[in-house]
Parts: C-alpha cells; structure tokens; sequence
C-alpha cells in the first residue's frame, strides 16, 4: 500500500506527444485522484493539469541537420530541466516521443535513482538500430504503439508494453458524402471532378518542401486530362501563408479549397489523398482512403539518413502489413510525373476499391484504450500498487 502523494514528471515536445501526455495524465487522475504532474508540458497537457517548468513548444524541432541551430537552446532547457527534477525527483519519470531530447534526459535521471517510462518508440527498428543499447540504458519500460515495435523490443530484452495508438480505438470511416456536404462541397457524382486531398506535413520544414510539389503533381494531372479538385488543410495561419503563396506561384487552373484543420473530414471526402509520410498515413488508413505517399528532407539530412536506414517502407500501412501496401516515393522519386501516375492508377474504381479493402484488412485490434494501458504501465514501473 502506498502513502504519501504520487508525482509523476512528464516531457512531450510537440503537438502529438501533448495530446498522448494530457490523455495519459487523466488516465493516471482517474486511478490516482491527487496526483501531482510536473514537466515539459504543451496546451492540452496543462489543461489537464501538469505544471508546466518548460513549454512543449520550445522542443519542437525536427531534422539531423535542422535541429543545430537550436541545439544551444535545447542544452539550456536540458540542464534546467535535470537540475529540477533531481532538486525534487518524481517517482516516475514519462518521456513522450522526442528521442534525441528525452533519451538522455531518461539515462540521467534513471542514473539518479529516478524510474523511467518511454512513450511512442523511435524509429530504432527502422535506423541507427545500435540505439537499443542507449535505450536499454535509459528506461525502464518502452510503451509502444504498434506491435512491430513492441516485438522488436522484446528480441532485444528491453521491457516493453504495447499500449496501441489512440486513433485505433477513436477513429472510424466516415460517409465520403458527408465529409463532403460538411465541407461545403458538392456529392460525388458523375458530373464532378474527383476530389483529391493534399496533406504536405504538419511542419513548416515539410509543408514548404511538398506543396510546391503537390500542386506540380495537381498540375500533371490537369495536363494528363485528370484534373481534381484539391482539398488542403491547414494546420494553422503560417501553413495556410505557406500555401496560398505556393498556389499563387504554381496554381493556375487548379480547382482548390482550402480548409482550417479538419484533416480528418478532409481525407474522407476524398477519392484519394496524397500526403507526407507520418501520422497521417495512419488516419488514411483507418478511414479507408486510397493513398500516395510522398516525403522530401532537406538534402545533407537525408544525405545522412539514407546512410542510417534499414527498413523499406516508411508508410504505417506498409510497416503494419509488412510490404508495399500504398506507394511510396521519397525524395529524388518524389517527382510530379511519378505521384501523379499512381494517383491516377487509383482513381480507376477498381484500384480504388482494391486499396480500400487493403487498408481495411489492415486496421489492428484494439479492446482498451491506449491510455489507460499506459497509465497501467506507468504505475505500475512506479511501484504505485
């Protein structure tokens, strides 16, 4: 039996690892009323009441090459952070996501007698698989969100939960029609242009490098006589200046709505979504839609990354099912002729309808909220029984 007050330390740096924190710290309330959170915590995370000692915000940075610039930043808040949590240690320590920031952070203060949770793995099982080892090292439980992962960590004797990702127990197909009628839009019909959904990343680095080629790719189409109405959603205002600067420079003749968030209506009121490669090939997935897949990095990150990769595919549906179950064309195979062509290839109805059966074979099992798996998880490596 436990006494005194449960304190648990949480770091998340970007928008998705606040909304797994804030779901994961009302989880840990339901089962632990008073407990106390403390971290590196964004919106959502300090709604649900984590005080925050740094703001998510300022760890979000991507990139090998990118992240440089901010390194001396992200060393101050490092140190901070430490002197802070070992001045006045938790009993649990969850880092979400953000490997290269919470990775160290983790080791040290397990070193330190603090224990340790990892949420949502790198991609070690993809590249630089030599990570195992610092991770072994720095946590005492991985709670991933997919089985592939969960059973790497296992060959690697590294204690592991697959807790299972959110949107597998949330998210479900949505009527193409009513996406359509809920964006304003006309039913699909005989008479109307196909709707294509364009989602060129979440970050500036990534909206920036795939529009400009998205709308390329719209334009080969149009010129093929495929043209599409495009549907873009705009993660916020500078992604919405982003693109309506794109779309003055290469978008004439282009049929294009643009639409404030709701990626999610977005891709189910489409008969295909070309999109960047990442969470959102996970949502495509569940909602059924035909999909291309299309990434670019900055050329020394990728110069480096192609060194470090050991995996084929990049895509959710293609790592879940083990092979080629959406296209998918990186870097210098991005080009518009080559996107263009496969989504062509699917707007054909029976390719469309082949894909979407595909996609459907490959949703997992999920019979409990990955939530409360990982505040199981949590309490249970805080020895809070």
């Amino acid at each position: 039996m436990n006494s005194g007050r449960l304190r648990v330390g949480l770091i998340a740096g970007e928008p998705s690892g606040d909304a797994l924190g804030a779901a994961l710290i009302n989880a840990l309330r339901r089962r632990v009323p008073d407990i106390e959170c403390i971290g590196v915590a964004g919106p959502a995370m300090r709604a649900a009441g984590c005080r925050a000692l740094y703001p998510a915000e300022a760890l979000a940075v991507m990139g090998l090459v990118e992240v440089l610039a901010h390194l001396p930043r992200l060393l101050r808040i490092r140190r901070g952070l430490l002197r802070q949590l070992r001045a006045d240690p938790p009993q649990v320590l969850v880092g979400i996501d953000a490997p290269d920031f919470n990775l160290p952070v983790e080791a040290r203060l397990r070193r330190a007698g603090i224990r340790t949770v990892h949420y949502v793995s790198p991609s070690v099982w993809a590249w630089r698989e030599g990570r195992v080892r610092q991770i072994a090292g720095a946590v005492d439980r991985m709670l991933t969100l997919f089985p592939f992962e969960a059973r790497f960590y296992e060959r690697h004797g590294v204690p592991v939960t697959q807790v299972g990702h959110p949107l597998q127990a949330t998210l479900r197909p949505i009527d193409p029609a009513v996406a359509r009628a809920a964006l304003g839009l006309p039913p699909p019909g005989p008479d109307s242009l196909p709707v294509l959904a364009l989602l060129p990343g979440s970050r500036a680095g990534e909206y920036r490098r795939l529009t400009p080629l998205f709308l390329a790719t719209a334009q080969w189409l149009r010129e093929q006589g495929r043209p599409c109405h495009l549907l873009l959603p705009l993660v916020n205002q500078a992604a919405r200046t982003a693109v309506e600067a794109a779309l003055r420079r290469s978008g004439a003749g282009l049929s294009c709505t643009l639409v404030d968030g709701r990626a999610q209506e977005v891709m189910a009121a489409a008969d295909a979504v070309l999109l960047a490669s990442g969470t959102a090939t996970l949502e495509a997935m569940l909602l059924q839609r035909p999909m291309v897949v299309a990434y670019r990095l900055a050329p020394l990150t990728y110069a480096i990354a192609r060194r470090l990769v050991r995996t084929p595919h990049v895509a959710i549906p293609n790592l879940l099912a083990g092979r080629a179950v959406v296209p998918e064309f990186i870097q210098h195979a991005a080009t518009p002729a080559a996107l263009g062509g496969a989504i062509a290839y699917l707007l054909e109805p029976a390719a469309g309808a082949a894909m979407r059966a595909e996609l459907a074979a490959l949703r997992p099992p999920q019979t409990e909220d990955p939530a409360e798996l990982a505040a199981r998880a949590v309490l249970e490596v805080a020895g809070w029984t």
